[in-house]
């Protein structure tokens, strides 16, 4: 009787399936969680077993900070969400089903793709940054810079760069290794931006600027480069060639092109207002697989938490949804006191958000006051509260 009982509860449920458990993907899950409490049962499908919080990875080749590592299951426990070991493959929109790489199909009400995108590097000469690996793709660049043998290092950010702000703490903190070590050295960023974080807004891309050049690093805007050989970069337009003893690339994104959904250009995946995706009915898009442009983690959690809330209303919810408003958040890490920065973006072809320059904000951080790399509403107190057990565990 207790086994029909559950059964037939299942069956009431609205059944939430969510594709990837990164950022966007386990924001998601908390927050139907929070919203919705039993009526949701939720499957979070992931191919690792692994959640690393990455944004703190930049600074582990100057011994300043590290990524972190979550256990999956716990996290998914804690939403009470079932999770399965496996990734996505294509989906059957009229069918309501995913098909995974092994070949299961699971049905759903709803389904949230938060997959993530590929990286492309499209420079050979260069090294590259994957904040995967950024110890092991940089520690050498650090050891060599306290030596004295890199007498210009060149940081390339190319077009189109999703989230240039690590670009930037890695030049002022390479900027601030060789100051230390009493090392001349100079820094130059090329970056198709029209202006260090351009995103941002006007305020905090003129603080930027004026910090970068305070520390004497030049920043070369709206460059399109090629390098075609080691330690050459040709710079359009114009033209200009710029010599370094080491050149840092950052990647392109690529977008996932599920099978069975629609994908721009680029091969990521069109969205509406309301993370809806677009010519496909009862699927969402959250995170970097989305097409708005910025992809960073705080946005892919408003991105995430605008999907869930308008999924509680298919669900039932007494819920009004809303729409998708991007406030841009972010830490910068500059070798001395980081900064807090704030702002609202704009683009062609999407919602904009004016806000007066007095809205946004970029100051430093309080001594012993550390806010997080990322704000996501429902799951940052999740990833503290996991932080802290295993801190208290030690």
């Amino acid at each position: 009787m207790a086994i029909a009982e559950d059964h037939d509860q299942r069956d009431k449920r609205f059944d939430v399936l969510i594709a990837g458990a990164g950022i966007a993907g386990l924001e998601s899950a908390f927050a139907l969680r929070e919203l919705l409490g039993d009526r949701v049962g939720l499957r979070l499908l992931a191919p690792n077993a692994e959640f690393v919080y990455r944004p703190l990875s930049i600074g582990e080749p100057f011994s300043r900070s590290h990524a972190e590592h979550y256990s999956l299951a716990r996290l998914a426990a804690q939403a009470d969400a079932e999770l399965v070991t496996d990734s996505l493959a294509e989906v059957d929109v009229e069918r309501r089903v995913a098909r995974t790489v092994s070949g299961a199909e699971l049905g759903y009400d709803a389904l949230i793709v938060a997959v993530g995108a590929g990286l492309e590097y499209p420079y050979e000469h260069a090294t590259r940054f994957d904040d995967a690996r950024s110890d092991e793709l940089l520690h050498g660049l650090v050891q060599d810079i306290e030596a004295g043998y890199v007498g210009r290092l060149a940081i390339v950010i190319p077009a189109p760069m999703p989230w240039p702000l690590p670009a930037y703490e890695l030049a002022l903190m390479a900027s601030e290794r060789a100051w230390d070590s009493q090392i001349s050295m100079d820094v130059t960023v090329l970056t198709s931006e029209a202006a260090p974080l351009a995103a941002f807004g006007e305020l905090v891309s003129g603080e930027l600027s004026a910090l970068l050049a305070e520390r004497r690093i030049e920043v070369i805007t709206s460059a399109y480069c090629e390098i075609p050989r080691s330690k050459k970069i040709v710079v359009s337009p114009g033209g200009g060639c710029l010599e370094a003893d080491r050149i840092v690339a950052f990647p392109r994104l690529e977008g996932p092109r599920v099978p069975g959904l629609p994908c721009d250009g680029g091969g990521f995946i069109p969205v509406d207002e309301y993370a809806r995706v677009r010519r496909a009915d009862r699927v969402w898009a959250a995170g970097d697989a989305a097409d708005f442009p910025v992809k960073q983690g705080g946005i892919a959690a408003q991105l995430a938490d605008t999907a869930a809330r308008s999924i509680a209303v298919v669900a039932g919810g007494s819920f009004d949804a809303r729409t998708f408003a991007p406030v841009l958040e972010g830490v910068l890490m500059t070798g001395g006191r980081p900064r807090y920065l704030r702002g609202y973006p704009t683009f062609p072809g999407h919602p904009t958000f004016p806000r007066s320059r007095e809205d946004s904000v970029f100051t430093a951080v309080a001594p012993g006051s550390a806010p997080p790399k990322i704000a996501a509403r429902y799951l940052g107190p999740h990833l503290e509260a996991n932080m802290s057990a295993a801190v208290s565990t030690d």
